[in-house]
């Protein structure tokens, strides 16, 4: 689909910015990286929020739908070359998780896995997500998957942020 082509388009750009670079950098040629993350944004749908204010039990979307979708990008930045993945500006932590369940799916189906990152948001000075988590259990809810970093990111400036990292 074209969240497939999109994908793959995104990492050929990044690729040919590094060659450029080390292109115009000869002396960082033997240097590790730079690396290519395959960032993987919000959804404009959210699977712990109902977008029907009368009927909060309602979903317009599903696990599996949000799941299926992530794979279909996490497949096409794993097939391009990316060094590692980014889930970032996560504001329902059950999206992340769909987006974790497409990963670990994908790296079953590879038999390799690249690095995970995930980058959470803060919506207000409450330290909360959208979806109502502190940052405590946004960390706890994701800490079943093998991660190389978690973060946050968006909404409040990194002064405002500092707190909740710590």
């Amino acid at each position: 689909g074209i969240a497939y082509e999109l994908n793959i388009a995104a990492v050929k750009c990044a690729k040919d910015a590094v060659t450029s670079f080390l292109e115009k950098h000869p002396e960082r040629k033997n240097e590790a990286g730079p690396f290519i993350a395959g960032a993987i944004g919000p959804m404009n749908k959210t699977l712990s929020l109902s977008p029907d204010v009368n009927n909060p039990g309602y979903r317009s979307v599903s696990f599996d739908e949000v799941a299926d979708a992530y794979y279909e990008q996490v497949k096409a930045l794993s097939d391009a070359g990316a060094d590692l993945l980014l889930i970032e500006t996560i504001f329902d932590t059950l999206n992340a998780k769909a987006c974790l369940f497409a990963i670990q799916e994908l790296y079953e189906e590879i038999s390799q896995e690249l690095p995970i990152m995930v980058s959470g948001t803060i919506t207000d000075a409450s330290g909360r997500t959208l979806s109502g988590q502190t940052t405590d259990a946004f960390l706890i809810s994701v800490s079943h998957v093998p991660l190389l970093s978690v973060g946050l990111n968006c909404a409040l400036g990194a002064k405002q942020l500092r707190p909740y990292l710590q």
